[in-house]
């Protein structure tokens, strides 16, 4: 009933701001609730301080005793959901499949697949010299087991 109740509290509190989205939601068994979030222009304090407080302030601690962290996912959290994708468009990404790894500029985040696009220098067909070729991928979701932004310095 607790996580039914904390769980309608963080629905409202994402109808009301839709540019953020859930990762990840959970009560541990001491009532520990623990929420990351992530957003269309990213996640800010305020952000993070808006959907504790729309938690927060419906519960009533002298019923049920509770800790809660918002977090946003980090720079360097895996991306999850298919909106992440999108919010991250013309970003290097390093993403792992079953087969092989790809490291490149993400350029298409479509319903099904994501096109990763990066370049290359390769011999030249004909003569001695090398020239540089674009490389493309479209690689599904299902077939993602891991896809992070490489963060450039």
């Amino acid at each position: 009933m607790f996580k039914n109740t904390v769980e309608d509290l963080l629905e409202a509190a994402l109808q009301e701001r839709e540019d953020l989205f859930l990762i990840e939601f959970s009560i541990q068994g001491d009532n520990q609730i623990k929420v990351v979030i992530d957003g269309d222009n990213g996640v800010l304090v305020e952000d993070c301080m808006f959907i504790s407080r729309a938690i927060e302030h419906n519960l009533d601690r002298e019923e049920q005793d509770f800790s809660l962290d918002v977090m946003s996912a980090g720079a360097t959290a895996p991306l999850i959901k298919q909106r992440q994708y999108i919010k991250n468009l013309n970003r290097t990404l390093k993403v792992k499949t079953e087969s092989e790894t790809f490291e490149g500029t993400l350029s298409g985040a479509k319903e099904d697949m994501i096109t990763l696009q990066w370049k290359v220098r390769e011999p030249k067909p004909v003569g001695k010299g090398k020239v540089t070729v674009t490389k493309e991928a479209n690689i599904a979701y299902k077939d993602i087991v891991e896809a992070k932004v490489m963060i450039k310095f």
